[in-house]
Order: structure tokens, then sequence, then C-alpha cells
């Protein structure tokens, strides 16, 4: 008996420890992926105030609208180009690694690849032939969608490699290549729109499509980075595969086979921003002509403002997000292999809280300085009205975000299928209630729709879980009211700054202006996040959510 109890004793403390080991390397991971990410999101944001600049105040709204078209379909048809592979690789290495065959994850990796530029082959043709259908009424989407078929030929190998990293939890080369692509991107964007427009005196569209061709430069850039990567370490990987137990033979079809079973449901609930953006982008137009007199330059401009603007600007929040179901995924896999259920729970609970501690504040106090915010990078045309899209897109940031990462989980544990209907219920949903919320509310109404639809598919995918899995709900509730009342606290902080700093410049020059409009964003956020700090510091959620290590920055500001 007592050696029964003391082999339960080992069996928990075992199960403890790999708790704690999963969740110090989530954190590490989405610390990594995090970086990567906003560093990215943040240059693919910044380039619009040169490009703006260089377009001009008459043509920026007009090849914003194009860009934004063009991008959207170009962003879906990278996705089924991909194929979801990459996600799939990471946790089919994730899975086979658990089991010490780090062979056959380098096999599934060299399969991969080879499905990986067939498909970005055939996606890249269909993309070009199909441009003149795609337009939605303008042909000036033709040359911008021929331009982004180029970087469909590229990415997809580029982001296989980084699902083959990220199944060794190794999420640095993932970030750092996000980081150099998108820093090769904007690059080549301001110096080929600035060569076209102000040398070449050449057309607006000529510009953009050369900006969007920047994809595939940057592309080449992220991707060269990782095969440095995989070089400077190949001894690591070759000394992994050596000492395997090298006892599992996976045939080459069924290699093939579990790439696209796994592959299938990722490309679905990859392109689920995308797919209901494309749904904006065919649908909005048609309901606002029917609802409103507004001219096509108008509607264009609205467009713009909701899909494009306040876009850029939210998905930077939204890579948070996205960065924590990219760490999740793998660790969850092996979890899930290993059959450790309680590192499963805890995993989806610190996934959750994660979530929660990181992207309520950013998402609330984005809303708190979305004026200044929009000034600072699209200027005073329609300061209002893109003022006021920007803070409700903020808002509608959370269930984006929280769905990326449900959906993240919920691939980690194989419940891909459940997750892809539940996630068509979502899109009902957005169909549904398009047309009403639209004609009602404008461009407001998208985002309506957009967070019904979300918010239904995640709350089912949660259920789910809990149902089969189990989630912590006592220390989610007592974490999540803390979480969301501190970030409330923080909000109106921000927001109260935002009011008194524009005061203050007034009394000097015009507080509107774009180096004004930086200044009060940049004190309003300190302001916000030294407080949300504070209070995450005081009462401890800082150091429960992100480790032990956080506790020395309460002693540093003797906080107690």
């Amino acid at each position: 008996m007592n050696n029964g109890f003391e082999e339960d004793v080992i069996q928990e403390e075992l199960q403890d420890t790999e708790s704690e080991r999963a969740k110090g390397q989530m954190l590490k991971g989405s610390a990594w992926m995090t970086v990567g990410s906003i560093l990215s999101r943040i240059l693919g944001a910044l380039y619009i105030i040169p490009w703006r600049l260089i377009l001009g105040a008459s043509l920026f709204p007009l090849a914003n609208s194009l860009y934004t078209q063009g991008y959207n379909i170009y962003s879906f048809a990278l996705i089924v180009a991909v194929a979801g592979i990459p996600s799939a690789i990471s946790k089919q290495v994730a899975h086979y690694n658990a089991l010490n065959e780090y062979g056959v994850g380098v096999q599934i990796y060299k399969k991969g690849l080879s499905l990986a530029i067939l498909m970005g082959i055939v996606s890249a043709l269909i993309l070009w032939v199909a441009a003149p259908i795609l337009t939605n009424g303008d042909k000036n989407v033709i040359p911008v969608i021929h331009s982004l078929a180029w970087a469909v030929l590229v990415i997809p190998t580029m982001s296989l490699t980084r699902g083959f990293f990220q199944g060794y939890n190794n999420m640095a080369p993932s970030a750092i290549s996000q980081f150099v692509e998108q820093l090769a991107r904007v690059i080549y964007m301001l110096l080929s729109a600035f060569l076209v427009l102000k040398v070449m005196h050449g057309s607006w569209v000529t510009a953009v499509s050369q900006s969007t061709f920047a994809a595939c430069i940057g592309a080449i850039f992220g991707f060269l980075v990782l095969v440095w990567f995989y070089w400077k370490n190949r001894n690591y990987y070759q000394g992994l595969i050596k000492n395997s137990n090298n006892k599992l033979s996976v045939p080459t079809n069924q290699l093939y086979c579990e790439i696209i079973s796994q592959a299938t449901p990722f490309i679905i609930l990859g392109a689920g921003v995308t797919i209901f953006s494309l749904i904006d982008q065919f649908t909005f137009f048609h309901i606002m002509r029917f609802a409103t007199n507004f001219s096509e330059e108008v509607l264009q401009i609205n467009y713009a403002i909701f899909a494009g603007n306040a876009n850029k600007l939210t998905m930077i929040v939204v890579s948070l997000a996205s960065s924590i179901g990219i760490t999740v995924v793998p660790l969850l896999s092996e979890a899930f292999t290993k059959k450790n259920k309680k590192a499963l729970k805890d995993s989806f609970s610190n996934a959750l809280v994660l979530f929660e501690f990181v992207m309520i504040p950013a998402s609330l106090g984005m809303a708190a300085i979305a004026g200044p915010l929009n000034r600072t990078f699209y200027g005073t045309a329609n300061m209002d009205f893109s003022s006021n899209v920007l803070a409700f897109s903020s808002i509608e940031s959370i269930p984006i975000g929280l769905f990326v990462v449900v959906a993240a989980i919920m691939q980690g544990v194989s419940q891909n299928k459940k997750a892809v209907k539940l996630f068509a219920y979502g899109t009902l949903a957005k169909f549904v209630t398009q047309y009403p919320l639209v004609y009602l509310f404008g461009a407001f109404g998208t985002l309506m729709s957009t967070m019904i639809g979300f918010f239904l598919a995640t709350w089912l995918m949660i259920r789910a879980l809990k149902h089969e899995f189990g989630i912590e709900k006592n220390m989610l509730q007592y974490e999540s009211i803390q979480i969301i009342f501190y970030s409330i606290v923080m909000y109106f902080v921000a927001l109260v700054s935002v009011y008194g700093l524009n005061w203050f410049f007034s009394l000097f020059t015009t507080p509107f202006s774009s180096i004004i409009s930086l200044i009060v964003t940049g004190l309003a956020s300190i302001f916000g996040a030294i407080v949300y700090a504070y209070f995450m510091l005081k009462t401890g959620l800082a150091e429960q959510v992100l480790g032990k290590r956080v506790g020395r920055l309460k002693a540093k500001f003797n906080i107690k």
C-alpha cells in the first residue's frame, strides 16, 4: 500500500515539474515570439508615416484602399499556399521529438518542404491568372495582385522552416526572421515608392504595386536568416538524430497523410481573421451603395479607415495573441503525446491567463490613446471618425485575439475537426449579422459583426475544451477579475492623460499635429503602463503569471 502511495506522490511531483517546465517554455517562447511579432508589426505600421508623406494627402487614401484590397486577397491566398503546413509541422515534430524520434521529425520537414514548394507554385499561378476576377470592380487591383503572387512562391518554404524550429520550442529563429523580413520589406517599399513617384514621376498604381512586391523581397531575406540559423546549429540537430531511439519507421505515404490531415484545419482556422476581412471587402461596398448616397471615393476612404488604417494598428495587439498561440501548440502536443492530463489542464489555464494579462490592457490602452495614435499615423483627415473606428477596433481585437489562442489550443490537442466546425458557426453568425449591422451602423457594423462571429466561435471552443479536458476555473475567475479591473483603471488613467496633455499643449500650439500627437501617445501610454504594472506587482499577479523572477522588480521598486 505504502509503495503504491509513494508511486502516486512521485508521479504527481513529476507532473508538477513537467507543468512548471511547460509554463517556463511557454513564457520564454511567447517572449521571443512577442518581441519578434511586436517589432514586425510596429515596423509594418510605422512605414505608413513616410509612405503617406511620399504619396501626398490626395493620393494616400486611394492608395491605402488599393493596398488593403490587394493584401486581403493575398493573405487568403498565402494561407492556402502555406496550407497550415508550418503549424502542422511544428505539432508533428514536437510529437515525435517527445518520443525521442528526432529523425522522423526531420523526415516530416523534408516531405513538408516538397509540399510547400508545390503549393507555392500552384497558388502563385492561380493568384496571377484569377487576378482579373478578384478586383471587386476596381481594375487597379490587378497589378497589385500580380506583384503579390511572387511572394506566394517564397513564403510557404520560409514559413515551413519556421515551423520546424518551433517544433523544438526554439522560437528565436522565427522571431528574428520575422523582424528581418519586415525590415527588408519596409525598406524596399519606401525606396520603390520614392523612386516611382518622386524620381521617375510614375503612376501611383505602379508605386502601390511595387510596395506590395516588397513582400517577396522581405520573404527572401527572412528565409536566408532561417538558413543561417540551421547552418550554425546543424551539429546540434544532427546529434539529436544520432542519439534518437531510431526504432520508429514511418512510410512516406503516411508522412504525407499526417502532414495533410494536420494541415487542413490549420488552413481554415489560420485564415479566420482573413476570411472575415474578405467578407467585409466583398459586402461592404454593395451594402453601403444600397443604404447610402456616398460617392465611390467616400466609400473607398471609409473602407480604408476600418480595414486598412485601424486594422494595421490593432494587428499589433492581435500579434500578442498569435505569439502565445504559436508557442502553445508544440507544448500541448508534447503533453498530449505523453498523456499528461495535469500538464494539459495547466497549459490551457496558463495560456488563457497569459492572454488576458497581456491582451486586455494592451487593447484597452490602445482604445484610450486612439485619438493621438490615429493622428500620429494618418494625420487629421477624417480625424474624429478615424479615431472612433480605431477605438472600437481596439476593443474588437480582444475576441479576435482570444479566438487565435483558443483555436491554437484546440489544434494542439488534436481537436481539429471540432475547431473547424465551431468556427463555421462563428462565420455563419458573421454572415447573418453583416447586412443589418452595416446597413444601420456603416463601417462600425462590420466591426460589430466580426466581434459577434469570433465571440460565438471562441465561446463554443472553450466550452468544448472544458468538457473534454477541464480548465482551472477558480484560478481563471480570480485572476481574470483582477486583470480586467486593473486594466479598466489603466484605461481611465491613459484617457485622462490624453485629455490633460491635449489641453496643456493647446496653450502653446495646435495639439493635433503629428509630432504633438506622437508625444501625447507616448506619455499617455507610459502613464497607463506604469499604473497597470504597479497594480500587477503589488497584487502578486505579475509573479503568478510571469514567474518568480518578476518578484525582483517588486523588491527593486520597493512595492509591498
